[in-house]
């Protein structure tokens, strides 16, 4: 059956909507203008955007400036959005031209056509409740997209922190049950000196714990927004009762301490705090790659690699090769890094490519940025879910490549000198022979004292006092 329709118009003339859409012309023409992504509006973004017209509007109403009911009739509106409702009349493309005016206009139709239902009018009717003169009122795409952005940016923050939390407290119990394994620390992929296989896995926790605090305190940055700034941080048609009490409306509504930009020019032209918050996700995804490395190396084999650690099987790792299983969860991790690494370039460049009082780029900007923490989030998820609480240790497999290894004469150096030392080494490595099977055939050493220099704690803890008295 054919759609009824009904006939809408916008600056550029009129066009047909079908009849039971909330959204209208102007979000109709930028589906047919940017067939970008296939994907639309976050849904967290939509949800924010909302907040920041429920805000508009109370603070419109309590500055004199839209009456009662209609402000009544769009904040009804908008919490349903909040709620999840109309989730489908969101059609605009997350990446869009416009600097996300397709983003504001489709949020501004559905708002007005559903506050005119509530009100007893037909969808399109917009002699009660109009998109821009209502649902927009006192604003600009300019000052409510980079808000909701920011707001969205917090939001998906919280579960990205939540899962790096996890992930540390994870690397903090295996390096607890991992303590007492001696294995050879490498740089280089050579052999260098012994550590406890804990200590490894301790460093990892200290790194994730690092990047952790990083994104809480970058996330700051998101508290300054510039809702009241309109067009360019004039604050043109606005009302000053209205600029006054918008944010802290806002901060309100969301429960967050947000606060009124003091220059609203800069921040309505710059996106240096999305750049700050790209770079601390950047870093976080290098680290947990150069991880997730070193859990592929520790773990390779069975047979012929360190083999170190195992990772848990998670399914089969080839489609020719027998019982073969790859380390399928630091994998995936890894390829979110890259993804990450890719789109602080792009945010990068879009932040960068800001021209005199606004940034056009915006929407690319938070479709990567949202991307990111929804990825990275997951990844860490898998990681620390599929992969670091089921890792088991192969302790013979470590003692015997410390015996084996040359890399503990370094630990003779204080005693024996260098070039002593590198012998020892060299001859071992010729022969055969262990460097402790060495330095007691040459008599430099009484086994006893010997025993004492290559005891395990000795070797893999710092000595504090004895660095003073050095």
């Amino acid at each position: 059956m054919k759609k009824e329709m009904r006939m809408e118009s916008d600056s550029i003339g009129t066009m047909e909507v079908p009849e039971e859409a909330y959204y209208g012309v102007q979000a109709l023409r930028a589906k047919q203008n940017f067939p970008i992504t296939g994907q639309h509006l976050h849904p967290a973004f939509i949800k924010n955007l909302a907040r920041v017209k429920k805000a508009a509007a109370r603070s419109n109403e309590n500055a004199f400036m839209l009456p009662k009911d209609k402000a009544e009739a769009i904040i009804r509106a908008c919490d349903e959005v909040i709620r999840g409702y109309f989730s489908e009349e969101f059609i605009v493309d997350a990446i869009q031209g416009g600097a996300g005016t397709s983003a504001n206009m489709n949020m501004n139709e559905v708002l007005a056509n559903r506050a005119n239902e509530l009100m007893g009018k037909e969808k399109g009717d917009y002699s009660c409740i109009h998109p821009n003169d209502h649902v927009n009122m006192s604003q600009s795409t300019n000052d409510v997209i980079p808000t909701a952005g920011k707001l969205t940016v917090l939001e998906l923050m919280k579960p990205l922190v939540h899962e790096l939390n996890e992930l540390e407290q994870e690397l903090e119990k295996k390096s607890v049950e991992f303590d007492g394994i001696l294995k050879m620390g490498r740089t280089q992929l050579q052999d260098a000196v012994p550590m406890r296989l804990g200590q490894t896995f301790h460093a990892y926790a200290t790194m994730v714990k690092r990047d952790c605090e990083r994104l809480k305190n970058v996330s700051c940055e998101m508290y300054t927004v510039n809702l009241g700034g309109t067009a360019i941080g004039t604050a043109i048609n606005v009302s000053p009762a209205y600029l006054s009490n918008v944010v802290p409306m806002l901060a309100r509504i969301t429960g967050l301490p947000l606060k009124q930009a003091d220059d609203l020019f800069d921040a309505t032209e710059n996106l240096d705090g999305f750049v700050m918050v790209s770079g601390a996700l950047k870093t976080c995804a290098v680290n947990l790659s150069k991880m997730c490395n070193d859990l592929r190396l520790l773990s390779s084999g069975p047979r012929t690699g360190i083999g170190e650690i195992n990772l848990p099987a998670k399914q089969n790792g080839s489609s020719i090769m027998p019982g073969k299983v790859n380390p399928v969860i630091p994998e995936v991790v890894s390829q979110v890094a890259f993804h990450v690494i890719g789109n602080d370039t792009t945010i990068t460049l879009a932040s960068e490519a800001g021209q005199m009082e606004l940034n056009a780029f915006e929407p690319v900007v938070f479709y990567s940025i949202f991307e990111s923490l929804d990825t990275l989030k997951e990844a860490v998820g898998t990681l620390t879910k599929n992969c670091v609480s089921g890792i088991t240790a192969n302790e013979e497999r470590c003692r015997r490549l410390v015996n084996a290894s040359v890399g503990i004469s370094t630990a003779l150096c204080p005693y024996l000198g260098y070039k002593e030392s590198a012998d020892i080494a060299k001859t071992a490595l010729k022969t055969g022979k262990s460097v402790r099977e060495v330095v007691l055939e040459r008599g430099l050493i009484s086994e006893s004292k010997l025993e004492e220099i290559l005891n395990p704690e000795n070797m893999t803890e710092v000595h504090y006092e004895h660095k003073k008295a050095m």
